[in-house]
């Protein structure tokens, strides 16, 4: 007879129960032994780490981290829904909520942690939530739908994501955080007050420093409100506490096992417990070094270590590295290392701008070692600074915290990095055991790098040979070019539609990228009319997928100050506009500046200001003149034959023609242009993305020009056109350029990209080769039809001008890092560029 096959029983199934099971898998245990899994949710394993994912589109089978069919190809029984409520030691046996008895001869603790709810009055009322599993969520979702508002407890990294749920439910919606700052375990009070800014400019109310005291309830018993420490009161109508988490250890309690002072299940330098035959692994275990870890790599590493020890093999488990890289609320938040500086003498290199929400500190010993840092608003950097910790970085630790443009240069790539150096956190996987891979599949099957968090997978593609993928970004495999065609055909008008339904598998469901998210908002701008979509940049979705200049309908300053440029076509103005925008330049404090296309800029403006600003100006006449977005700027223009006794056409009446066809017109990227009334080029046409210089015979167009930083003479396309045959030729032109341009290509670019160059193009737009002629002019038509002046629409509604505030809950306060000083009779911005150790460089 044959013996039977010793028993594992795995009590909990989350992330870190998973990775246990596929660590047995791994290492042949699954065929030796009998694998018992006792779950208390209805559900596999699921990935905890995205889960408000789930409110983006995300299904509870996307989530899913338990591969099909991996239960039955290894012979482990899983029992959902099914928890344990009694484990005997003595019988080694452990009796689940159905009653039923399982004998095990190894047993492992994967029971995770639960939330904490602070002990208030009304905790438990109707419309009081915790935040943790699908179950969760879906009550949430479901209360939300008949609420108006909503209150997080709590301002970590799962308190932040809640109320970024929360207020995608629809819900008005606040935090409040008992500590001086959010996220106060991972960022410092800097990026404390960068994180704050930004959340606040998204529409949420921040409340520091104070706790809760009291959940108010109405006559129905339901939420009704909060009363603060500080004596407030909110008013709210569903409140989710996310005030941390708790191991979960009244199982080890119950029948026995040593558990820490303050909670966990005590366990050895190989995850086990007091009682040899009992392992415990992840959030419910305090690790010898007495931590208790609530991020999933410690966990995935526990799971390995107790994987090891049971087969016999030396592998221990002393302590993990708690950095991390999340987004939330859309905002990237990392730390790494010694990220608050506790270390003796260490200094901290600091570069903050909170206008822009971006705040990094590097913290570095007295010799120049890397001990840690914190990075908000911009961790792009995280993958290549947290490996170099503990060593002395190659270049200046002020570089790297520099923005481009401020500092020297700074080309601190994967190279720099030495083979040891671990680029996966969560699966402790190094760039040489990446290096060995041919491509990111490879690396996720082989090394299970960049399954976790996913904070590493910029890094590994930098370190992969170069692939042939054209796509636009991580989040799609197609060209610009490309998902404008989908956009168009498909009548997509949501960027959420289009992740999800032609993304990259592994980007669908999520937030998308930086890359990718102002390149749909500008296509979909560019096709609204066609799409049926709302041409305004701002409203819903579209908000989200702006560039930093479009959300305020102005373009930022250094020092966080806007610009006011009003649109003057064919640079032609009267002495009553002129007066009203000297008016508004005194009344204001602005600085003005005549530009070389023929405009007057006005700088220094603050956020809640351009609403006041710029109702005196549509009052006046004016237009937004698009110099923060990527579309139409000026057409620039001589005085031509009505002044001029060289000219030959009337080049100021064209270029008002012009300016005011392709007003608002989105592109890949910014457009000039200039119209010229003679042969001497007095406007420079053909330095002009489409330029056109007159004739006695009529106009000759120029296209491609660029007199940037990389200038370029324009090309002769068409030459003594009538002005119908040149509007017309422009329309083609500029829409074809539209449909076939890369993101951020210029069209100098991009007909030297172009194949078959100028010839191609000529065949295209002049003897419509392709037959697409007459639909780039249906598309122009659309928009000529449908433009409507930004500025005009946010001031005709209250609710559009609600973006407009230094402070979300102080909308009437300036802000005050905002400054300036005279110089020449007007202003400049006041600027402090960095601070090492406290000291201004």
């Amino acid at each position: 007879m044959t013996e039977p096959l010793p028993t594992i029983v795995l009590i909990g199934h989350g992330m870190v129960g998973q990775r246990y099971l596929e660590a047995l898998a791994e290492r042949g245990v699954t065929a030796t032994h009998r694998i018992t899994v006792l779950c208390e949710e209805p559900r596999p394993a699921y990935d905890r780490v995205h889960l408000t994912s789930y409110f983006s589109g995300s299904t509870a089978e996307d989530l899913s981290m338990t591969p099909a069919g991996f239960m039955e190809e290894h012979g482990i029984a899983l029992h959902l829904d099914d928890p344990a409520e009694h484990i005997d030691r003595a019988a080694r046996t452990v009796t689940s909520r159905s009653g039923r008895v399982f004998p095990y001869d190894v047993l492992v603790l994967a029971t995770g942690s639960y939330p904490f709810v602070p002990p208030v009055p009304g905790k438990d009322a109707p419309g009081c939530f915790v935040y943790r599993t699908i179950e969760d969520l879906l009550a949430i979702e479901e209360y939300a739908k008949t609420r108006t508002s909503g209150a997080v407890v709590g301002g970590g990294l799962l308190g932040l994501e809640a109320a970024g749920a929360l207020q995608g439910l629809g819900l008005t919606t606040r935090i409040v955080e008992f500590a001086p700052r959010l996220m106060p375990v991972q960022v410092d009070e800097g990026g404390g007050a960068a994180l704050l800014r930004t959340i606040e400019s998204m529409g949420l109310t921040v409340h520091t420093g104070v706790g809760t005291q009291e959940v108010v309830t109405g006559e129905d018993g339901r939420v009704s409100g909060m009363r603060l420490s500080d004596g407030s009161t909110v008013d709210t109508d569903l409140v989710v506490f996310s005030a941390g988490v708790r191991p979960r250890d009244q199982l080890a309690r119950d029948c026995g096992l040593d558990v820490g002072e303050r909670g966990g299940i005590a366990v050895d330098a190989r995850c086990r417990t007091s009682d040899p035959h009992v392992y415990a692994i992840g959030e419910c275990a305090l690790a010898v070094d007495g931590r208790v870890y609530g991020l999933v790599a410690p966990g995935y590493e526990m799971a390995e270590t107790a994987a090891e020890d049971l087969l016999g093999r030396e592998k221990e488990f002393t302590g993990a590295d708690l950095s991390t890289k999340l987004k939330l609320l859309g905002v990237d938040v990392a730390s790494f290392g010694d990220a608050h500086g506790t270390a003796p003498g260490s200094l901290d290199v600091v570069w903050s701008d909170s206008r822009s929400g971006v705040y990094k500190k590097l913290v570095v010993s007295p010799d120049g070692v890397l001990l840690g840092g914190v990075l908000v608003g911009d961790a792009d950097s995280y993958g290549l600074l947290r490996p170099l910790t503990g060593s002395v970085p190659p270049v200046a630790p002020e570089q790297l915290v520099l923005p481009a443009g401020v500092g020297a240069p700074v080309a601190l790539g994967p190279s720099s990095l030495p083979d040891h150096a671990v680029i996966c956190s969560c699966h402790n996987v190094t760039k040489k055991a990446i290096a060995a891979c041919a491509n990111l599949a490879e690396v996720k099957k082989c090394t299970k790098a960049g399954t976790g968090c996913g904070s590493c997978v910029k890094v590994i593609g930098q370190l992969l040979p170069a692939a042939a993928d054209k796509g636009l970004c991580g989040c799609f495999p197609y060209t610009r070019s490309e998902l404008y065609e989908i956009v168009r055909t498909r009548r997509l008008a949501s960027y959420e539609q289009l992740l999800d339904g032609h993304g990259r598998p592994e980007a669908r469901g999520g937030d998308g990228c930086e890359v990718c998210k102002p390149t749909v908002g500008s296509i979909i701008a560019s096709l609204a009319p066609t799409l049926g979509a709302s041409g305004y940049v701002l409203d819903g979705e579209q908000a989200a997928l702006q560039d930093t200049n479009d959300h305020f309908l102005a373009n930022m300053q250094r020092n966080g100050s806007y610009s006011v440029v009003p649109r003057i076509p064919g640079g032609e103005i009267t002495p009553d506009k002129l007066i009203v925008i000297g008016e508004v330049a005194r009344d204001f404090g602005l600085y003005t500046k005549i530009t070389g296309g023929q405009r007057i800029d006005l700088f220094g403006a603050s956020v809640d200001q351009l609403p006041r600003i710029w109702a005196r100006l549509v009052d006046a006449g004016f237009e937004s003149g698009h110099a923060y977005g990527k579309a139409l700027r000026t057409v620039k223009s001589c005085v031509g034959q009505t002044w001029c006794r060289y000219g030959v056409q009337d080049s100021v009446r064209m270029a008002i023609d012009l300016e005011l066809r392709y007003r608002g017109l989105r592109a890949p990227h910014k457009l000039k242009s200039a119209v010229s009334g003679c042969a001497r080029e007095c406007a420079e046409a053909q330095s002009k993305d489409f330029g056109v210089i007159a004739t006695a015979s009529g106009w000759n167009l120029y296209v491609g020009g660029n007199g940037g930083a990389t200038p370029r003479h324009a090309d002769l396309l068409a030459q003594d056109l009538s002005d119908a045959e040149l509007v017309r030729l422009i329309d083609r032109f500029l829409m074809f350029y539209i449909r076939t341009a890369d993101r951020l290509e210029r069209t100098s670019t991009w007909l030297e990209r172009l194949e078959g160059g100028l010839a191609h193009l000529r065949d295209v737009v002049v003897h419509d080769s392709l037959g697409l002629c007459a639909e780039l002019e249906s598309l122009m038509a659309d928009h000529v039809a449908h433009y409507r002046d930004e500025w005009a629409e946010t001031l005709q509604d209250p609710e559009r001008l609600r973006r407009f505030v230094s402070f979300v809950n102080a909308p009437g306060a300036p802000d005050p890092t905002v400054r300036f000083v005279p110089e020449r009779d007007q202003v400049k911005p006041d600027l402090a560029v960095l601070t090492i150790g406290g000291a201004v460089r």
